[in-house]
């Protein structure tokens, strides 16, 4: 069973130790207010204005002028290697939503591991806010703020199926996987909706869906993957 260590009624921007620019950070904390960072995620946050109320990973990647300036009893030091300080950290955060910052961009195989951990904790609302996009694993169903023109990426991580509407190309029938057909730069018509049968399938839509994406994800009964055991 997880620890909670961090726990808010508000969505919580989680902080990386990639590339996580004060403006993604500030942008993020306007809708996600709680701060907390991941490891070497402490030193961005900081340099961005800004003390995360926790600090959750192997501390491997804090630097010590960054660690000093941080309250010990926010802290949380997670010794095992065995896991990713986003999965430390995701796992940790009791929330309604997580934006993280500075796990897109940067090295590719953190962003790969990045993906996993979605998959990992499906049932955790978490986007990841990009440059110029957001990366999320699909819920069981959604409606996203999209409008005539957004590319619509769909990248499936396991075999998946599902259903949509207001896509170019709908993926309703298709056998999704990520050794056969994916659904990579698709376009939307305007408001599109997904539905997928199981977990596995990742959404990247523009950034200036932010907002809005958070609002229908935050929106009373939205529906959610469930825990899974263990």
């Amino acid at each position: 069973m997880n620890k909670v260590l961090y726990q808010s009624d508000h969505p919580v921007t989680l902080v990386g130790g990639g590339d996580a620019p004060a403006r993604d950070i500030d942008d993020s904390l306007s809708l996600a207010p709680g701060l907390v960072a991941a490891d070497g995620g402490a030193r961005a946050a900081l340099s961005a204005g800004h003390t995360p109320k926790a600090v959750i990973g192997d501390f491997d990647s804090i630097d010590p002028e960054s660690r000093a300036r941080i309250a010990p009893e926010h802290q949380f030091k997670i010794a095992e290697q065995n896991s990713t300080d986003f999965d430390k950290a995701l796992r940790s955060i009791a929330a309604p939503l997580v934006i993280g910052v500075g796990f897109l961009g940067a090295r590719v195989d953190h962003q790969l591991a990045a993906f996993s951990t979605l998959l990992a904790h499906a049932h955790r609302p978490c986007l990841l806010l990009g440059a110029n996009e957001i990366v999320f694993h699909a819920p069981p169903s959604i409606v996203l703020p999209t409008e005539p023109g957004d590319v619509v990426s769909l990248y499936p991580l396991v075999e998946c199926e599902g259903r949509s509407t207001m896509l170019e190309w709908p993926i309703d029938g298709l056998n999704l996987s990520p050794a056969g057909q994916i659904g990579t730069s698709n376009r939307a018509l305007g408001p599109a909706t997904l539905a997928v049968a199981t977990p596995g399938l990742l959404v990247i839509v523009p950034r200036m869906r932010l907002s809005s994406l958070v609002a229908q994800m935050m929106a009373p009964n939205a529906p959610r993957w469930p825990a899974r055991a263990g």
